[in-house]
């Protein structure tokens, strides 16, 4: 199991008081199923998961729970030629043909599915489905969140990149926009606050989809860099979701 910082630890406990499945939970956060049971088991021991319950502390959670301890992760038998299966992919070579490369010219010794899984990680599929959206009246939202052009910013007279957040609302596609001119992680934060205030209400689930903008996607899946939306998200009660419940790949049209 994975070892996880402190604030996933927090953000998992949140996660299972709202009520969010295991296999959600998984996913949202990147970790496997097995790491989120154990937490879920050691939550329920201390009572976390009991009627509504105050999200703990991070210091209480280091005191009572403590961090998982991760075992040793064995390297792949494909990782010492990763530069090598890169130009192959890049030139466009099937993984068996790779395999066969890598025997022919290499001595190489590993299995197929030795490359199969390498590849893979390296080069994740990614699904092109696009299914129409059924959610429930305040259910979720999804927010786009990328650049656009060069707009004149009115307090620096000067014209600079500008970004536009969209909140859409899933069920009656009803949209929130705002043009900022920055990516920082407290823009993004008011943005969803002015969003919710312009709805008159909170969603259940928050799906940033389609986040061009670098610095605030990587923030969003880290521990540290992302503790900020998170507490915003636990203190108004809703749920980060990167991707649906049982549907990755469903996006609103």
């Amino acid at each position: 199991m994975e070892r996880l910082h402190m604030n996933s630890i927090r953000e998992t406990i949140h996660r299972l008081q709202q009520g969010q499945s295991e296999r959600q939970i998984a996913k949202d956060l990147r970790v496997s199923r097995l790491t989120v049971s154990k937490y879920r088991d050691l939550a329920k021991q201390e009572g976390y998961l009991e009627g509504k319950q105050a999200l703990p502390s991070a210091k209480e959670l280091l005191e009572k729970l403590g961090p998982a301890t991760a075992p040793p992760c064995p390297e792949s038998s494909v990782a010492p030629y990763k530069d090598l299966v890169e130009r192959f992919l890049d030139d466009g070579v099937e993984k068996m043909a790779i395999l066969a490369r890598l025997r022919e010219d290499h001595g190489y010794t590993g299995s197929y599915s030795s490359i199969w899984r390498f590849v893979n990680r390296l080069r994740p599929s990614v699904p092109e489905v696009c299914v129409r959206v059924h959610t429930r009246l305040g259910e979720e939202a999804q927010v786009d969140f990328g650049s656009v052009c060069l707009l004149l910013d009115p307090r620096q007279d000067r014209p600079r990149t500008a970004y536009a957040f969209v909140m859409t609302l899933c069920f009656s596609r009803h949209q929130y926009a705002e043009l900022v001119f920055d990516q920082k992680i407290t823009t993004w934060i008011a943005c969803h606050r002015h969003a919710f205030e312009s709805f008159g209400g909170i969603v259940q689930r928050v799906m940033p989809d389609n986040i061009k903008a670098a610095v605030l996607n990587a923030s969003l899946h880290d521990p540290i860099l992302g503790e900020a939306y998170r507490r915003m998200a636990q203190h108004y009660g809703f749920l980060i979701s990167p991707t649906r419940p049982a549907a990755p790949e469903h996006k609103l049209t």
